[in-house]
């Protein structure tokens, strides 16, 4: 059987996440992959550490060696290039400057940060020391940060309570380095689910919805940031790219609601509405 000739004149959109492993499938470089394939992107990973981890919480963390995650970015950025890059968790402070090295080496600038400091059960996934690298070394080399409400509390320093409290936030993440900031609100106590995103010299952008009665949000935070940085690839400006991420999300929580996956808090649906692989002419 014949197979079609390949076309060495097409590529597909190229996104590399860099982050800790989930073993439990719902977060982490799964949800990450899994969020490229849905949205047609093709994803690349690069592993910073591995959690032996299940929808009821984390068991145990192991790093991998800083040489190793440099090498597997190389691998990837030299031979099969790279469109978005999206940066989860980085428990230490080794890692996160291996990581700002490894993006400068490559002249890698659509860079999305999730900055992945707690897990949804409640355990800690950074190392003390590592907040500080994350700040100096890799926020000024990012398009956008996207920490929670208490991701963001920690980098500034102070409780957020409301929607006021996650504007100055965002205002002094981006005086202390950030070129562009995404305080997701889902853990005000609310009805409606508030995130900013907030880009120097433009207006801040509030994104309200309803809240949606789901005790399946485990890998919610990944999941947009990766949506984020897939869309990006695809081509969509920031702004833009941010509100398809944030529809995106909404379907997956919404398909994935009914579903039972563990005794804890469940993944979401990321195949709710797969795409096929974009192609594009290469440069």
């Amino acid at each position: 059987m014949s197979r079609p000739a390949a076309d060495r004149n097409a590529s597909y959109p190229r996104v590399l996440t860099i982050a800790g492993s989930d073993s439990g499938g719902g977060a982490g470089i799964q949800a990450d992959l899994k969020t490229f394939a849905a949205l047609g992107c093709y994803g690349m990973s690069a592993l910073t550490a591995l959690t032996a981890q299940n929808t009821l919480g984390v068991r145990s963390i192991h790093g991998v060696p800083v040489e190793f995650v440099a090498d597997q970015i190389d691998a990837v950025a030299e031979d099969i290039g790279v469109d978005a890059v999206k940066i989860g968790m980085l428990h230490a402070a080794p890692v996160v400057r291996t990581v700002a090295a490894a993006l400068q080496r490559h002249r890698l600038a659509t860079v999305v940060i999730d900055p992945v400091m707690v897990a949804t059960s409640g355990a800690t996934l950074i190392e003390s020391g590592a907040l500080d690298a994350l700040v100096r070394a890799l926020f000024p080399l990012a398009m956008l940060i996207t920490p929670n409400l208490d991701e963001a509390g920690l980098l500034v320093g102070r409780t957020l309570q409301t929607e006021s409290d996650m504007e100055g936030a965002a205002q002094d993440l981006i005086a202390g380095g950030a070129r562009a900031v995404l305080v997701k609100g889902g853990h005000l106590a609310s009805d409606t689910v508030s995130d900013l995103l907030l880009i120097p010299g433009t207006t801040p952008v509030w994104l309200r919805h309803p809240r949606i009665a789901t005790a399946n949000t485990h890998g919610t935070g990944c999941t947009l940031s990766s949506a984020i940085a897939a869309f990006l690839a695809l081509g969509s400006d920031l702004e833009q790219a941010v509100r398809q991420a944030h529809a995106y999300v909404r379907e997956a929580l919404i398909a994935g609601a009914g579903v039972r996956t563990g005794a804890g808090s469940g993944p979401l649906n990321h195949a709710h509405a797969p795409r096929p692989m974009q192609m594009r002419p290469l440069p």
